[in-house]
């Protein structure tokens, strides 16, 4: 009998395999030279590559040219990027890997939505000097639903969509309308996306309802920033199988119901997921710092974690709060409520009288909130002293005043070593029965606010040692150091107001906190701290610690909110298998890929909730100033540009414009470095943190504008004009 050899069967060659080959290689190379060069024969093993070479072109990792053939895109002076969409219909490329940004045309940008993933060349330089861009291929449509306004006009349904940076109308074919009305808002699905040649076309899928209708802002803000509302069956499944009774779960854990902790909140919040307790020691103090056991519940492969990853943290809307986790564990099981039972995860650190943190532990615990209090009555009772409230909380005095005596040795040693601490307003909007606003007034951030977060930052900072100690897969709370160009910015925009930001070009956190302190006070002090905060780079989560510039901290990570932040939660996990003595696979100087791409999207979905946050608040106060037109109102100007200049109104904080032409008779020159803009013929001068004394003339709901007019001819301030020689 003759044998037969069976050949080996051949491997699709790998991703790596392919662009290693590829960037060897100084041209492009068409399938055929592919399945040469990886030795494939086999119909299926061509089939498979075929596949995947279509896959890492649709990912933009690979480019196909005319001709069919495949090469890298930095072979091919391609730049892959995110598009950045504007309301008059132009764009940008935003870089994956940084460089300028692409401008792109108009024409360009009917071939995709804002969001949306390119590949693009540069095409040219335009008179301003830009880079301008040509698309050369969609790698990722990214906009499948989008919301906005149904409107008819002649025979023909379009969306507008609400956000401004998609500046194409979707066509709404008669087919494709549903039950929709003209004018409701509405959310379509994307069935055709755009081209240079077509605009999209959708299909309405939802009809939330007339534009004006109360918590119409809410349903859009959650539509358009595709923010998770709805919690899967799998998720109601695990929710049913939770047990009230937590007596089962007490072996290992320490037992702290009869330690004084208790819970110190704002009037309207619902979960408490940390409670504090402190008591004088020979050298200092010991702190407890209780957190919610929501790591007990939220199992790591479960329904709950999956869809708490998603949606990476609690988004708090006016009145209204897309949580983490479900009301049954945010409010209830997870909730410090006082006067029941709850798990919890401790950390206890000793602190010297000076501030500094010694040793510290975190343990497993259960425990019994003695109170629930308001900053406000915290106040009362420590700074104000008010007699009434005293009595009612009297046996909790002694601890309260310790936690007070703590807190400012905490806050005491972080001046001295260096931090930031802006005092920016915050607004609170008022709502009727009927909700609608009823008034914004602002926010005070008294001492009893700045107590927890000192006890916060001490058990976050004790987090970070535990898992940079242990070399962790942990996640780390970051703020890199400032751009240095923004440092030549800032210190620019200061000298308008006579302020200096020490440093050289490489201030230090302290050097910052100085220029709060010069300008603590004065009418212009929100405007000088809002610059400074925009002259610092955005906080992020990474696998890597790298320290936190602004708390002037050389680690840090967040532990003490599990209920509302996921990486809180991923913490939590991390340093109870420390405890167990589970070690970590993947050493500290190691980038462990799967945990950055975690802290990437907790990344993104905190400036996701941020963003959509401020939609809401600004329509809601473009809505309480449209009952106000005519009416006047005192401000500072917050922004000077060539068109005119922006207004924030006192109190409210409601900003609006005033257009150049409003600003009188006159011709008037706008000065970028020193931010002001002056008459030509009667030298009045409109800068930075000037006050005025305005009027409401218009107001545009659906941008959220505000425009004013000065209540009279007498703003801004005349300047000295040299007599000519």
């Amino acid at each position: 009998m003759m044998s037969t050899k069976r050949k080996p069967a051949t491997q699709t060659p790998t991703r790596g395999a392919i662009l290693k080959y590829l960037g060897q290689r100084n041209q492009p190379l068409a399938e055929a030279a592919l399945f040469r060069a990886f030795a494939l024969r086999q119909a299926q093993d061509k089939k498979a590559l075929r596949e995947l070479l279509g896959q890492m072109e649709r990912d933009g990792v690979l480019i196909k040219n005319r001709k069919g053939r495949y090469a890298l895109p930095s072979h091919m002076d391609m730049i892959q990027g995110r598009v950045s969409g504007h309301p008059d219909g132009y764009g940008f490329l935003i870089p994956d890997h940084g460089g300028p940004d692409l401008y792109l045309s108009s024409r360009e940008m009917r071939n995709v939505l804002h969001g949306d993933r390119v590949v693009a060349r540069v095409a040219r330089v335009d008179r301003r000097g830009r880079l301008e861009g040509t698309i050369v291929a969609v790698t990722e449509r990214v906009n499948n639903q989008v919301v906005g306004r149904y409107v008819i006009e002649n025979g023909i349904g379009v969306l507008v969509p609400d956000d401004k940076r998609i500046s194409q109308d979707i066509l709404i074919p008669p087919d494709h309308a549903g039950a929709a009305k003209s004018h409701e808002i509405v959310v379509a699905e994307i069935v055709r996306q755009p081209n240079a040649k077509i605009q999209p076309v959708g299909r309405i899928v939802e009809v939330l309802g007339e534009h004006m209708a109360p918590g119409m802002e809410i349903e859009i803000a959650m539509r358009k920033y595709d923010l998770p509302h709805r919690w899967s069956e799998a998720v109601s499944s695990e929710l049913e199988k939770l047990e009230d009774e937590i007596t089962a779960h007490l072996t290992g854990r320490v037992d702290l119901r009869d330690v004084p902790l208790v819970t110190i909140d704002g009037e309207d919040a619902r979960d408490f997921d940390d409670a504090v307790y402190c008591e004088k020691t020979d050298g200092g103090w010991r702190l407890v710092v209780a957190i919610a056991d929501v790591s007990h519940y939220v199992g790591t492969d479960s329904a709950l974690d999956y869809d708490a990853r998603q949606r990476g943290n609690s988004v708090y809307f006016p009145e209204q709060v897309i949580p983490m986790l479900p009301e049954k564990l945010s409010n209830d099981l997870c909730s410090l409520n006082p006067h029941v039972d709850r798990l919890c995860f401790a950390c206890e650190v000793y602190i010297d009288a000076h501030g500094n943190l010694g040793e510290y532990r975190f343990f497993e615990a259960i425990m019994r909130s003695k109170a629930r209090l308001t900053y406000t009555e915290v106040a009362a009772i420590l700074v104000d002293k008010i007699p009434a409230v005293i009595d009612k909380y009297r046996s909790l005095i002694d601890e309260l005043e310790e936690l007070y005596a703590l807190s400012q040795a905490l806050r005491g040693r972080r001046m001295a070593d260096g931090t930031i601490d802006f005092e920016l307003p915050e607004t609170k909007i008022v709502f009727d029965e009927q909700r609608k606003i009823e008034r914004i007034e602002p926010l005070e951030r008294n001492d009893a606010h700045k107590l927890i977060e000192e006890c916060m930052l001490a058990a976050n900072a004790c987090a970070a040692d535990m898992l940079l100690t242990h070399s962790a897969a942990g996640l780390y709370r970051v703020h890199d150091k400032p751009d240095p160009l923004k440092i030549e910015d800032i210190k620019k925009f200061l000298t308008e107001f006579g302020l200096t930001l020490g440093g050289g070009g490489h201030p230090r956190p302290g050097d910052y906190q100085a220029v709060v302190a010069q300008c603590a006070g004065a009418p212009h002090a929100h405007i000088v701290q809002t610059a400074l905060l925009r002259s610092l780079k955005q906080a992020t989560y990474s696998a890597q610690n790298s320290g936190h510039f602004a708390l002037g901290f050389d680690r840090y990570a967040h532990f003490t909110s599990p209920i509302r932040r996921y990486p809180d939660l991923w913490v939590h996990r991390v340093i109870k298998q420390l405890l167990d003595g589970v070690v970590s696979d993947t050493p500290g100087d190691e980038p462990d890929v799967e945990l950055e791409q975690i802290a990437d999207h907790c990344s993104v979905t905190e400036r996701r909730a941020d963003e959509a946050t401020r939609d809401v608040v600004q329509w809601l106060k473009a809505e309480y100033m449209l009952d106000r037109i005519g009416e006047q109102f005192s401000g500072v100007i917050s922004g000077v540009t060539n068109f005119g200049i922006f207004v924030e109104l006192s109190a409210v904080y409601v900003e609006g414009l005033v257009h150049v032409t409003g600003l009188g008779n006159d011709y008037f020159h706008f000065d970028p470095a020193r931010h002001r803009l002056t008459g030509e013929r009667s030298g009045v001068t409109y800068s930075l943190g000037d006050p005025l004394e305005v009027k409401v003339v218009r107001v545009d709901l659906d941008s959220a504008k505000i425009d004013f007019e000065l209540a009279d001819q007498t703003g801004g301030r005349k300047t000295r004009r040299r007599r000519r020689r």
